[in-house]
């Protein structure tokens, strides 16, 4: 066979796409190319083969006296990384008849060789089984610190392949590579920061539990040292165990920007905080070859935004559309890529630049001209997609040494988990494809808000002043309507609305 045909996967994104890798071996003056818009990672492949095959005690391409061309295609997708290393050596191997030929149509190779032709892990193995899994591809074989990630997908077999020796025995029956089991993943809940260990803070802690049950972003104000970060810390630890579709989702954008490391999968819902210094592609995602930001590592978890107004301007302003729509597009020259961005955003802040602004223990250091540049420095239209606003006052010492109550967690985790079981079961019953309250569109909300005769009454009165935009409106009812979940009442009383409303107006 002169000609040879292996199946290879490239990521775009977070998704994977097939790349079919083709050796074709001629009679010429010895050359080895691989074309297909490939990087200089990929076109390195060469000289990693070259010693991988010598080293495995087979005839290397250097010693055959015939031109080599290795193809991947399709050529208009960018070939980016040493993933194809494997893919490349076992074509050419296939193409000079040095192993012999076996079903290459249900197979997918991937994984980059060493000098010596043991494999090295690669990112994404987790987004090339979701791949095989579509395309029908019964087999995988990739190195074995990535085989469990990629164990997760049931119905493929997944091969740890520690060495191309080892693969061509394999293939050959000469020796055995055994697929792993497939692996069911357990959630748990994060071991870190939880609600008992916030000492006082009731009504921040409350404010948390509401945000929690619906997802709902929310904004702290508060001197320096009240807690802020603590309280943002144990959100995570009082929301829902993320279900199996959610950690495969979680995980593969994890992978894709190769973050799993030793753990292999995110058992638990995700928590980001990153620095104000950040880059707006840092935060939302591009880069040459656009990768997952931070907003879609914090996918069905936590972003937490610390000292929210010293971030640069274009980053805030870069964040709304994904907190309106759970998705950020990234556009390039030649592609647009999507990547998910569902989370609940919690800022902090102080209220002035010193940060002890109409504060009873320290007197403020800053000019009224200060104060206002600092607050101007958050538009209003992101201030508008904070649902809750909440003042994180200072805890009293005597406060701070009451004994720890571990019972509150679960507390708060029942509450929580049984808020958004209600949720979810009246958007089954709807046909609403969504999860949380926070997610309901408008004509959703209009719906499902079953306002009593008294609460629509308070709601007249609090439109006729005109403080609520537009947005604002529909928020302040969806936040209602959680508490109303969380209290286990079927209609949203004035005191759901009046509390959601308390939470709108806080911060102004």
């Amino acid at each position: 066979m002169s000609v040879s045909k292996i199946l290879s996967a490239e990521l775009e994104g977070i998704d994977a796409e097939l790349v079919e890798v083709e050796a074709d071996l001629h009679v010429g003056l010895h050359s080895f190319n691989i074309v297909g818009l490939a990087d200089k990672a990929v076109s390195e492949a060469k000289e990693r083969v070259n010693s991988a095959l010598k080293n495995s005690g087979i005839k290397p391409p250097s010693k055959e006296n015939r031109k080599i061309t290795i193809n991947l295609a399709p050529a208009d997708i960018k070939k980016v990384g040493s993933r194809f290393d494997l893919a490349i050596a076992l074509a050419y191997l296939l193409a000079s008849g040095q192993v012999k030929t076996f079903n290459t149509k249900k197979s997918l190779f991937i994984g980059e060789l060493s000098l010596d032709g043991t494999l090295r892990p690669i990112s994404g193995a987790l987004n090339v089984a979701l791949l095989c899994k579509r395309l029908g591809i019964t087999s995988l074989f990739l190195p074995p610190e990535c085989a469990q990630e990629a164990a997760i997908v049931d119905g493929i077999s997944v091969y740890p392949v520690e060495s191309l020796k080892g693969l061509i025995e394999h293939i050959e029956q000469r020796g055995e590579i055994a697929p792993l089991k497939h692996i069911h993943i357990t959630p748990q809940y994060p071991g870190e920061t939880t609600m008992s260990e916030v000492r006082g803070q009731e009504s921040a802690k409350r404010a948390l539990m509401i945000a929690a049950a619906g997802g709902h972003n929310i904004l702290m104000t508060g001197t320096p040292g009240t807690g802020k970060t603590m309280l943002a810390n144990a959100l995570r630890s009082i929301l829902p165990l993320p279900t199996l579709k959610e950690q495969i989702e979680v995980t593969s954008i994890w992978s894709s920007a190769g973050l799993t490391g030793r753990s292999s999968y995110v058992q638990n819902r995700p928590f980001r905080a990153p620095h104000h210094s950040a880059s707006l592609s840092a935060i939302l995602g591009g880069g040459t070859n656009p990768k997952a930001g931070e907003i879609s590592l914090a996918h069905r978890g936590v972003l937490f935004l610390d000292e929210l107004p010293e971030f640069r301007r274009d980053v805030l302003e870069g964040l709304r559309q994904p907190l309106e729509e759970g998705r950020v597009c990234v556009a390039r020259a030649k592609k647009t890529l999507s990547f998910p961005a569902r989370f609940i955003l919690v800022g902090a802040m102080n209220p002035c630049p010193c940060g002890y602004f109409e504060s009873d223990e320290k007197e403020c250091m800053c000019t009224a001209h200060d104060v206002l540049r600092y607050k101007k420095k958050i538009s209003g239209p992101l201030l508008d997609r904070f649902d809750i606003h909440i003042i994180v006052p200072r805890v009293p010492i005597e406060e701070l040494r009451k004994q720890r109550e571990e019972s509150s967690d679960i507390e708060f985790r029942e509450t929580v988990a049984t808020a958004r079981k209600t949720q979810q079961k009246r958007f089954e019953e709807m046909k609403i494809p969504i999860h949380t309250n926070s997610e309901m569109r408008s004509k959703d909300v209009e719906t499902i808000s079953f306002l009593s005769p008294e609460a629509e009454n308070f709601l007249k009165k609090v439109l006729e002043r005109n403080i609520l935009s537009t947005r604002g409106y529909y928020r302040m009812l969806k936040v209602a309507r959680t508490i109303a979940d969380i209290e286990n009442s079927k209609e949203t009383k004035k005191e759901h609305l009046a509390e959601a409303f308390q939470y709108r107006i806080q911060n102004n």
